[in-house]
């Protein structure tokens, strides 16, 4: 199973994922601000993070690219958004490998970490 880092500002939709992925057998581990997830991955060494891309502060988009560039870790990166496809700007769009819209299906979430579990991460 995976080591999973979640970002998200809203302590219950990073409660709910955290509680939903260990359920499922993954080691998950929640932040609530870019600032933390930045220093928790260092430790946790996450295989995917489920990232918030609209955080006030540090967004999404900045937390992704530091977890690569500066930090050098090599996670999945997958947005999670309530935005429409189209009102994602396109440079915030290019730190990811992949977007979740919210809310989060459960089974579609499922199916991501599964598929991502297989592939090398980029």
């Amino acid at each position: 199973m995976a080591r999973v880092l979640i970002v998200d500002d809203d302590p219950d939709i990073a409660g709910m994922l955290s509680r939903l992925l260990a359920a499922w057998g993954h080691r998950a581990q929640a932040c609530l601000c870019g600032p933390a997830a930045l220093a928790a991955a260092s430790a946790f060494g996450p295989q995917v993070a489920l990232v918030d891309l609209g955080m006030p502060g540090l967004g999404g988009a900045a937390v992704a690219r530091l977890l690569r560039a500066g930090l050098g870790l090599r996670p999945w990166l997958v947005a999670v958004t309530g935005l429409a496809p189209d009102e994602i700007p396109p440079a915030d769009a290019a730190s990811f490998d992949l977007v979740l819209h919210k809310p989060v299906v459960p089974a579609q979430l499922r199916e991501l970490l599964g598929r991502l579990g297989a592939a090398d991460p980029p």
